[in-house]
């Protein structure tokens, strides 16, 4: 029993910090109905930014992060003016090649940007596990989950109380309802662009902290693929809910099933749970499915 709940509280951990990283997906789609499939070298690029900050510049932990988030925001406004105000009602294929390139273009940057930088990120966090009951528990993963708990709840509060909060919601709701009662959407859609950047910062420095940094952060995007398929694509909600299941899921198939079958089943798992879904409910836990009238 003990070791079950060990995997249980590990993958939920874990869980945490997917949900941080499929909440900047989320937010994305549902401001500019864009997949956005260079998360993972968004939150690459988020690490490799905070630690350019702390062991090139020797800036410290707070001011790297805050240098990383400015950078990231730089890259947004970049691709927003560049990119996004140039097109008018593109097809679905020519928004999901234009993310695919702009990962290409951020990879091919970080190799010759951060060649010499080193990846890791240390925070000042005692080492050994708290154990409750006889169940260890990592520290390490329980600040990182704790840390992302906070960060999505401060992007909900902002979302619920500001007016530019408000502002997102509606035009996330119905672009053309938000342009008629004024809202600038090219402005706002800067602004969602500007905080999946930030959000990217901060989980690409909680997985470096908890899984290790690097170039290899990019791959954690592959697993947001699943999460918010599973939860929905348009419901920020349903992305938390998919990243605890996915992280519990993956946890219990690495520690029951990985002795049973040589390895990799956590990292499949994932993935088939995508198939079950696509065909019992294709829309996700939480997403809303799309009516047309024909």
């Amino acid at each position: 029993m003990a070791f079950f709940l060990s995997l249980l509280i590990d993958g939920a951990l874990a869980g945490a910090i997917y949900a941080l990283i499929a909440l900047a997906f989320v937010l994305v789609y549902k401001a500019s109905r864009m997949i956005n499939f260079a998360i993972g070298e968004w939150v690459m690029w988020g690490a490799l930014l905070v630690a350019t900050g702390l062991h090139v510049l020797g800036l410290g932990l707070v001011g790297a992060v805050v240098f990383a988030c400015a950078g990231m925001m730089a890259v947004a406004l970049t691709f927003s003016r560049l990119v996004l105000r140039r097109m008018t009602a593109p097809p679905v294929i020519t928004l999901i090649m234009i993310t695919l390139g702009l990962g290409a273009v951020l990879r091919g940057l970080g190799a010759v940007i951060f060649a010499r930088v080193p990846g890791a990120i240390s925070l000042p966090i005692p080492p050994d596990p708290i154990i409750v009951d006889g169940v260890p528990i990592a520290t390490d993963k329980l600040v990182a989950a704790i840390v992302a708990a906070l960060c999505i709840a401060l992007v909900g509060t902002f979302y619920q109380y500001s007016r530019t909060g408000l502002a997102l919601q509606a035009l996330a709701d119905d672009r053309q309802t938000a342009m008629s009662v004024g809202i600038d959407i090219d402005h706002h859609l800067l602004i969602v662009w500007a905080i999946a950047g930030v959000i990217s910062v901060a989980a690409g420095v909680l997985w470096t902290f908890v899984s290790g940094g690097g170039f290899v952060v990019a791959l954690v995007g592959l697993k947001v693929f699943p999460i918010v398929i599973i939860g929905g694509l348009d419901s920020i909600l349903g992305a938390i809910v998919g990243a605890m299941v996915i992280g519990v899921l993956e946890s219990l198939g690495a520690g029951y099933l990985d002795p049973q079958f040589g390895g990799g089943v956590g990292n499949i798992a994932s993935y088939l749970l995508l198939i079950v879904m696509l065909v019992w409910r294709p829309a996700g836990l939480l997403g809303q499915p799309r009516i047309e009238r024909v």
